[in-house]
């Protein structure tokens, strides 16, 4: 699995807050008890002293006997000491430290592999950065409606579907696999090309998506200096999966073409998988773009049709036809 630099940084950065605010808080808890409580706080001093003893003990060579004894005296004291916060109306766990995952202790890892909590959290980056957030929370797999397509549409529709869920569902960033979603608008492109980014994203894998005006002028500010901009640029190349939606609206020129084309060649060389969204016709894709762009297009790209009625406009006549 593959996550973004900024979004690992992002998390681990807030994995190490929330462990500070938990030993801040767990710190003080035991500067109140000591000063409240010194009988809970003289308890705790002793069961913390329990590793230091087991540790002279070995190294005096007191065997299995001594390190039984000092747990067992642990266990009496933690014991006591739980008794006597509750008395005195504190948690029993008042003085623990109450990590938010008990497998990792906040840390993100257990052992050397990735706690469940840590990819979560990297999940919920990956949709934060990946421009997911707002579509993601209506669209997905199982809200996609075929009941608005008809006859050989939804033959169509449905078979669009099944391949990008078995795509998405089984995706692996060692094959790239690419995807032109093409047809008039409204039916449906966005919204399946946002299921497979969730469910990519929620495997663990990175995704980039993003509108093609918003990565042309990404290229342009690129174009024109500046280390921010080539930052930003190099998330279409080294993402798993990236998804371009609306090829078309763009306004056509060198420069662009110039752009559409090193990013679409570069995930092919790279081997990495790509999504692209249009409303054009395959004519209409020829006579916009160079030869060049066209037969990367129509030769590694798997063609998805789309067709039927604007669904956007159905789900206006049934809320109020």
């Amino acid at each position: 699995m593959a996550y973004s630099k900024e979004d690992v940084k992002r998390v681990v950065d807030e994995f190490q807050a929330k462990r500070k605010r938990v030993w801040d808080e767990r710190d003080a808890h035991v500067a109140e008890i000591r000063t409240m409580l010194p009988a809970a706080y003289e308890l705790e001093t002793e069961i913390n002293r329990a590793g230091p003893r087991m540790y002279e003990a070995a190294l005096r060579g007191e065997g299995e006997a001594a390190f039984e004894k000092i747990k067992e005296k642990t266990v009496e004291n933690t014991e006591k000491l739980r008794a006597l916060l509750k008395e005195n109306g504190y948690p029993e766990n008042y003085l623990d430290v109450n990590y938010e995952c008990a497998l990792c202790s906040d840390t993100g890892y257990c052992g050397i592999e990735m706690c469940s909590c840590m990819k979560e959290a990297l999940a919920k980056a990956g949709f934060e950065s990946s421009g997911l957030s707002n579509l993601a929370r209506t669209q997905s797999f199982e809200t996609f409606d075929l009941s608005f397509y008809e006859g050989r549409d939804r033959e169509r529709i449905a078979k669009n579907v099944q391949l990008l869920r078995d795509f998405a569902e089984n995706f692996d960033s060692k094959i790239g696999c690419n995807w032109l979603l093409f047809g008039a608008t409204g039916l449906g492109k966005t919204h399946l090309s946002t299921s497979v980014a969730a469910t990519v994203i929620n495997s663990g894998h990175s995704v980039v998506y993003e509108s093609v005006g918003q990565v042309i002028s990404v290229y342009e500010e690129k174009r024109f200096g500046g280390n921010y901009a080539s930052e930003r640029d190099r998330k279409y190349t080294e993402c798993e999966l990236l998804i371009i939606d609306d090829l078309g609206t763009e306004v056509t020129n060198q420069f662009t073409i110039s752009c559409l084309y090193s990013l679409i060649n570069e995930r092919i060389v790279k081997n990495l998988s790509t999504i692209i969204n249009t409303n054009l016709g395959q004519g209409e894709i020829r006579e916009r773009y160079t030869d060049r762009i066209a037969s990367r297009l129509f030769g590694e790209y798997m063609p998805l049709g789309f067709s039927g009625r604007d669904v956007r406009q159905q789900k206006i006549e049934r809320q109020f036809g």
